[in-house]
């Protein structure tokens, strides 16, 4: 039966090779400070949606939750078909206060991106929103890989180590989860753009485009 769990019952249970760390919190509290190799889904409206669409079967769960909402989020991940261990008893300040490692992902805004995009000759923009979402209007040379493809390894293969990394979606919160599935994958050298495409958009010296059919 899941339940609040020690920090020394978690990190027993977090060794095991079956099992994934998930953290629910909001997105700035996660790119601020989360466990290695913590997998980001944000409690919210479409939390048990992201849950099945990224998360592989069979795995057992344990949760990194913010106070109050430990029941909820056990409760949407069993209902949506997924085996909870149980969740971290004072979430990620425990982890903190007994310095065990930390890991973090960038966060930096638009008009940042802006100033990179002359001078960064290693950069990869990429935009995790749907196709549709995509083809509406990109920032130029953008490319769109989904959240739930991001960590292909047929995609993956394709950065190089020198790469600097700077995802975004609509709003700044499936780049994260994006972000935090390629930390998974060793991929470290990323930038997570706060606010996402809304927030690029209001930036005058980003060049965007729109697809255009070949004709």
């Amino acid at each position: 039966m899941s339940q609040s769990l020690t920090l020394a019952a978690f990190k027993a249970l977090s060794q095991q090779t079956n099992v994934l760390i998930i953290d629910t919190r909001k997105p700035t509290e996660f790119t601020g400070g989360f466990i290695p190799g913590s997998v980001f889904i944000g409690l919210g409206e479409k939390f048990e949606e992201w849950a099945k669409k990224i998360l592989p079967a069979g795995k057992q769960l344990l949760l990194v939750t913010n106070e109050g909402e430990e029941s909820t989020s056990l409760k949407q991940l069993q209902d949506a078909g997924f085996s909870v261990s149980g969740y971290l008893e004072g979430g990620y300040a425990v982890w903190k206060e007994a310095h065990e490692p930390v890991d973090m992902i960038i966060d930096i805004e638009a008009d940042e991106l802006a100033m990179d995009i002359p001078f960064d000759e290693k950069m990869v923009i990429i935009d995790v929103r749907t196709p549709e979402e995509y083809n509406q209007c990109f920032v130029k040379n953008a490319l769109n890989i989904p959240v739930e493809q991001v960590n292909d390894p047929a995609i993956t293969a394709n950065f190089e180590d020198e790469d600097n990394l700077y995802l975004h979606c609509a709003g700044g919160y499936r780049s994260v989860i994006a972000a935090s599935l390629l930390k998974r994958e060793g991929i470290h050298n990323l930038r997570n753009i706060s606010g996402g495409f809304k927030s690029i958009k209001e930036v005058e010296n980003i060049p965007l485009q729109k697809y255009k059919e070949t004709e």
